[in-house]
C-alpha cells in the first residue's frame, strides 16, 4: 500500500522542504574537517584475548555540538573470520542496538576512574587474529584492518593528511570516521535504496540510512530499511577477495563514497565496526548471517506465486480472481488483500459488509482443501476509536510510544492512530494476543506488515479537531486532518547536522513519528527509529509461531540488520516502467547480501500502469524472484496475469518453469537458512575472479549456477547476454548450448521467451510443475546433470533439501526431512552418477521417485547395453527404461560459421529410483557419429 510520503516527487518534496525550513532552521553547510581526532592515552588486554584503550580528544570545538571528550575502544576477534572494533563514550553509557534484538557479546563494562597516563600503552601496536589483523597509530588516533594472508589493508581510518577527509569525531549527536579504499575496489550494499547506476555502488551517488515512507520511484533515496553494511570485492592479480563491513548503528547517517574513501556521518550512537573477513563472497554473507541471524525458513508454499492488490472491494472480487487464474492455467499459491477485508481499515477487523466472515471462511476452506493460502496486511498505526477492543486493550496494557506522557497520536489509514511501542516486553505479549484472537476470526496464513518505517501522513505534535471528520471520508486517505505543529524544542527534532532525509534533507521528523517521542525504558524514537520494522517483525513472527507450532511466513516493508531472520521482503512502490522493471533486479540482489534473501519487487508495477509488453517481460523476471507477487495499486488499472492474452502465455511458460523448479528453490531457501547463501546472486557469486561480471546488474543468478538474461527494454526482441567462461544449457531447450570463453552473445528472445541457462558440473533437481505447488511437490523427480561440452573427464554435483514445511524448524535430525548430495563423474568413457542420502526415511514415506536422468554435453552416444543401476545390469527389453540422444546446438557454431564443438543430450526415463534411498548408476559411452 502507499502513503503520502510515497506519492511525493522529489520536487513536490522540494517545496515542502522550503516551506519547513521556516520551522526547522534551514540546511547548514558541512565543513570538510571537523575537528584534530583523538590520541590513544592508555590501552591493555583484556581478559578474554581482546584490547582496551582509551582516546582522548586532541582539541574542542562546537561544530555540531561538544565532543565527547574521552572514549572508550574495545577491540576483539569475536571468531576467526570477524573482528570487532567497538568505541564508545568511556565515561557515559550511549545508545546502541538493543542487545536483547540482535544478540551480540557486551563490550567490556565502562570504568569510573581512567587514568590519563601513558604508562599503561602496550608496545604493540596490533592484534592478530587468524584471518585479520588490527593495526593502530597512537596520535591522532586511527585504526587499519589488513587481511593476513595477503597484506591486504581492507579499512584505513587515517586521513593521512589527505584532503579527502578528515580525522575521527564523536560527539553526542555528530560521529564522523572514514576510511581510505583503492580505486578498483567494488563496493556493494549500503541500502536500502533505489540506485539507478546498478548493484555496483557509484561513486559521489548518495547514501543515506534512514528508515522512510517514501516511494521507491526515487531514486539514491533512503527507503524503507536501514542496512549500514558493504561488500568489498577486489581482484589482486587475477585472484578475488571479498569482505565486508558492518556499522551496527540504528541512528540516521550519511555515507559518502568517493571512489578512494568512504565517510560515515551518524546522527547518534557509537561506532560498532564489524569486519568479515571472506574471501569469497559467499563466505562474506556466511560469516555475516552467522552473527545477525540466519535467514527464516521459509514455507514451501511461499515459492509459488502470489496475487495482490489494493482495492479488491469485496469478496466475490477475490474469489473471481482465484478461479479466473485457474481458467487461465496460470499457476497460483497464495491470494492476498490490502485493507480492503478490514472494517474501516481497522487491524485485525472484518468489514461485515463486504467481507462477512461467514462467507470468507467457506471461501477459505474451499482455498485451503486445494492447498492454498491467504495472507493479509497489518499496519503497525492503531486507530483511536473508544469502541474499538483492539485499541481498548492496548491503552489498559499500557502499549504506545509516548509523547509529553500521553500516547502519541498519529494519522494513518484509519485516522487518528497510535503505535505500539515493539521494544516493550508488554506490547509484545499484546500483539501477539491480537494476532491470536485475529486468528480465531480469520485463519490467515501469513502477515504482511507494511507502513513499519513508521509512516504517519502528519508530521509534529497533533490533536484530534473538534467539531470536523477526520478523515472526512471523502477524497483521498492520506491527507493530514488532524491538528498539528512542528516540534522544534528539543536537539533531537531538530539535530545539528542534517542528514539528506528522502533525498532533500527533510526534517527527520517528517511524516513519521516525532523523533523526541519515547519508547520503553525512556529510549528516543531518535534513537530507535530505524529499528521499529525490525522490532514488529520479532513480535510478529513470535506470534505466528506460538499459534500452531507452524512455521511463520511474514513479508515486511521496512527492514534492519538482522530482518532476514525474521520475513522476507519486497521492493515496496514501484512504477510500471521499463526502469523499475531494471532497478527491480538491483535491490533483489541487495537484499541476499543483506541477509534477506526471500525478496522480490511488485510484479509488472505498483504505480499505474504497466503497458500490455512490460508485463509480459516483468512476469519473465518475477518468474524468477525468489518471492514472486504480481501487486497493483488502487487506482491501477487491473493487472492480474490473465488480463491479456500474450501476459497469460508468458506467465503461463515462465511460472510454469518457475514450478519445475520449486524443489530447488526450496533446497536454495535451505542453504540460506543454514549458511547465508543468497537465493539469487550477482554474477561474481559464482565467477568473483570474472571482472567482467563485477557491475552486471542486468541478469543474475538462482543459486551457484542457473542464471536468467531477461529483456528489459521496450521493443526488444533480443537480449545481450554476457556469459562466463564455460559451458550453458538453455533449460527451455537443452539441446540449445552455448559454449563461452567469457563474452556476450546475442540470445533470441521473442515475446514469450526468456532466456534462462544451467551451468556446466552442477546436478539440478526437477519435478514436472502443476499449478500449485502442493500438487507440483507430488510429481516425479527429474535430475539435469550437465558436463562441459564434449568433455572426456568431468564433475558434477547438486543437492536436495526435502521436508515437512509446516515445522518451524528446517533442520535434519527431527525425522521429518531428509537432504540428497547429488555426485556425477565423467571419466574413461564411462558416467557414473549416484546419491549420498541423509536420513532418508521422510522422503521414502513420502514415496517420492526420480524418474528422469538427463546428461548434457556428453562428447558420444550411450546405449542401455552399459547401463548399470545399483551394481545390477539393465538388460535390453527388460524394463521399462527407455534411452533417447539428442545433438546439441551450440550457439558460436552459428557465429563462427563452423561446427567447432560437437555434444549430446542423453536422456534416461522410465527410471524408478527412489529419492530416500542411495542409488548409483553407471553407462558406457560410445563414439558420436
Amino acid at each position: 500500500m502507499f502513503s503520502p510520503a510515497s506519492l511525493l516527487s522529489l520536487s513536490s518534496l522540494y517545496v515542502l522542504l522550503v516551506l519547513l525550513s521556516c520551522f526547522y532552521g534551514g540546511v547548514s553547510s558541512v565543513p570538510t574537517k571537523v575537528g584534530k581526532g583523538y590520541r590513544l592515552i592508555s590501552a591493555e588486554e583484556t581478559s578474554d584475548g581482546g584490547f582496551l584503550g582509551h582516546l582522548q580528544v586532541k582539541q574542542k570545538n562546537n561544530i555540531y555540538g561538544p565532543d565527547i571528550p574521552l572514549l572508550q575502544l574495545y577491540v576483539k576477534h569475536d571468531t576467526g573470520d570477524r573482528l570487532r572494533v567497538h568505541i564508545t563514550d568511556a565515561e557515559k553509557q550511549r545508545w546502541e542496538v538493543p542487545y536483547n534484538l540482535l544478540p551480540r557479546e557486551q563490550p567490556p563494562a565502562l570504568k569510573q576512574t581512567i587514568g590519563r597516563s601513558r604508562k599503561n600503552l602496550l608496545t604493540v601496536s596490533e592484534l592478530a587474529g587468524s584471518e585479520l589483523i588490527f593495526s593502530f597509530t597512537a596520535d591522532p588516533f586511527s585504526f587499519a584492518v589488513k587481511r593476513k594472508s595477503n597484506g591486504q589493508t581492507l579499512f584505513n581510518s587515517s586521513s593521512g593528511g589527505s584532503d579527502s577527509f578528515g580525522e575521527m569525531v564523536f560527539k553526542d549527536q555528530y560521529l564522523e570516521i572514514s576510511t581510505q579504499l583503492p580505486k578498483d575496489a567494488s563496493l556493494y550494499g549500503l541500502g536500502e535504496n533505489t540506485q539507478p547506476h546498478g548493484i555496483k555502488l557509484y561513486p559521489n551517488d548518495p547514501y543515506t540510512l534512514y528508515t522512510t515512507d517514501v516511494s521507491a520511484i526515487n531514486l539514491n533515496t533512503d527507503l524503507y530499511g536501514s542496512h549500514p553494511v558493504y561488500m568489498d570485492l577486489r581482484n589482486v592479480g587475477g585472484e578475488p577477495f571479498a569482505h565486508a563491513v558492518l556499522l551496527l548503528n540504528s541512528n540516521g547517517m550519511d555515507v559518502f563514497y568517493k571512489g578512494n574513501s568512504l565517510t560515515y556521518k551518524i546522527i547518534g550512537g557509537v561506532f560498532d565496526f564489524y569486519f568479515f573477513s571472506g574471501p569469497t563472497p559467499l563466505d562474506v554473507v556466511d560469516q555475516y548471517t552467522s552473527f545477525i541471524g540466519r535467514p527464516a525458513p521459509m514455507p514451501y508454499w511461499s515459492l509459488g506465486f502470489h496475487q495482490c492488490r489494493w482495492g479488491y472491494h469485496n469478496l466475490s472480487v477475490v474469489e473471481d480472481v482465484v478461479e479466473n487464474y485457474r481458467k487461465a492455467q496460470i499457476p497460483l499459491d497464495v491470494i492476498w488483500n490490502d485493507d480492503d477485508h478490514m472494517d474501516g481499515h481497522k487491524d485485525f477487523t472484518l468489514n461485515p459488509v463486504n467481507y462477512p466472515r461467514s462467507k470468507l471462511l467457506a471461501f477459505l476452506d474451499k482455498i485451503h482443501n486445494r492447498g492454498m493460502k491467504y495472507i493479509v496486511i497489518i499496519d503497525p498505526g492503531i486507530g483511536v476509536n473508544s469502541s474499538y477492543g483492539v485499541y481498548q486493550r492496548g491503552i489498559a496494557n499500557d502499549v504506545f510510544i509516548k509523547y509529553d506522557g500521553e500516547p502519541y497520536l498519529a494519522q494513518v489509514w484509519p485516522g487518528a492512530v497510535n503505535f505500539p511501542d515493539f521494544l516493550n516486553p508488554k506490547t509484545v505479549a499484546w500483539w501477539g494476543d491480537e494476532i491470536r484472537r485475529f486468528h480465531e476470526l480469520v485463519p490467515v496464513d501469513g502477515l504482511w506488515i507494511d507502513m513499519n518505517e513508521a509512516s504517519n501522513f502528519c508530521s509534529g505534535k497533533c490533536t484530534i479537531p473538534k467539531g470536523k471528520q477526520c478523515p472526512s471520508g471523502t477524497g483521498p486517505g492520506w491527507i493530514c486532518c488532524l491538528d498539528c505543529k512542528n516540534i522544534t524544542n528539543t536537539r533531537w527534532d531538530d539535530p545539528p547536522y542534517k542528514i539528506n532525509a528522502s533525498g532533500l534533507q527533510v526534517p527527520i521528523g517528517f511524516k513519521t513519528i516525532a523523533t523526541s517521542a519515547v519508547h520503553y525504558n525512556g529510549v528516543l524514537e531518535y534513537d530507535a527509529h530505524s529499528l521499529y520494522g525490525f522490532s514488529q517483525a520479532i513480535a510478529t513472527h513470535k506470534a505466528l509461531q506460538g499459534l500452531e507450532g507452524k512455521r511463520p511466513f511474514i513479508l515486511s516493508r521496512s527492514t534492519y540488520v538482522g530482518s532476514g531472520k525474521y520475513a522476507a521482503h519486497w521492493t515496496g512502490d514501484n512504477k510500471g516502467t521499463w526502469e523499475d522493471l531494471k532497478y527491480s533486479i538491483t535491490t533483489v540482489l541487495n537484499f541476499g547480501i543483506f541477509g534477506v534473501p526471500m525478496v522480490g519487487a511488485d510484479i509488472c508495477g505498483f504505480y499505474p500502469a504497466p503497458t500490455e509488453e512490460l508485463c509480459n517481460r516483468w512476469i519473465e523476471v518475477g518468474a524468477f524472484y525468489p518471492f514472486s507477487r504480481d501487486h497493483a495499486n488502487y487506482y491501477s488499472p487491473r493487472q492480474e496475469l490473465y488480463q491479456w492474452k500474450t501476459v497469460t502465455k508468458s506467465a503461463q511458460n515462465a511460472l510454469g518453469m518457475r514450478y519445475k523448479l520449486l524443489p530447488y528453490l526450496y533446497t536454495l531457501n535451505y542453504l540460506a537458512h543454514t549458511s547465508g547463501a543468497p537465493i539469487a546472486r550477482p554474477l561474481f557469486f559464482s565467477f568473483p575472479a570474472y571482472k567482467e561480471c563485477y557491475g552486471l546488474s542486468t541478469q543474475f543468478l538462482l543459486g551457484s549456477s542457473l542464471m536468467v538474461s531477461p529483456v528489459l527494454e521496450q521493443g526488444k526482441t533480443s537480449v545481450k547476454a554476457l556469459f562466463p567462461p564455460g559451458s550453458w544449457y538453455n533449460l527451455f531447450d537443452m539441446t540449445q548450448t552455448i559454449v563461452s570463453k567469457g563474452q556476450y552473445f546475442m540470445l533470441d528472445a521473442p515475446l514469450h521467451v526468456v532466456n534462462v541457462h544451467l551451468y556446466q558440473n552442477t546436478i539440478l533437481p526437477m519435478q514436472q510443475g502443476g499449478m500449485i505447488s502442493k500438487e507440483a511437490r507430488m510429481t516425479p523427480f527429474t535430475l539435469i546433470v550437465t558436463f562441459p561440452a564434449g568433455a572426456s573427464e568431468a564433475e558434477a554435483k547438486g543437492n536436495l533439501y526435502l521436508d515437512n514445511d509446516e515445522l518451524p524448524e528446517m533442520k535434519l535430525g527431527n525425522g521429518y526431512s531428509t537432504y540428497v548430495d547429488l555426485y556425477a563423474t565423467l571419466k574413461q568413457g564411462s558416467v557414473k552418477i549416484w546419491s549420498e542420502v541423509q536420513e532418508g526415511k521422510f522422503a521414502l514415506d513420502k514415496g517420492w521417485k526420480i524418474e528422469k536422468i538427463t546428461v548434457l554435453g556428453l562428447s558420444g552416444s550411450v546405449d542401455t547395453s552399459g547401463l548399470e543401476i545399483n551394481g545390477s545390469p539393465v538388460a535390453n527389453g527388460a524394463s521399462n527404461i527407455e534411452l533417447s540422444s539428442m545433438k546439441q546446438m551450440h550457439l558460436q557454431d552459428v557465429e563462427d560459421g563452423v561446427g567447432k564443438k560437437k555434444s549430446l543430450m542423453v536422456e534416461l526415463s522410465g527410471l524408478n529410483l527412489y529419492v530416500g534411498k542411495n542409488f548409483d548408476m553407471s553407462m558406457k559411452m560410445g563414439v558420436q557419429g
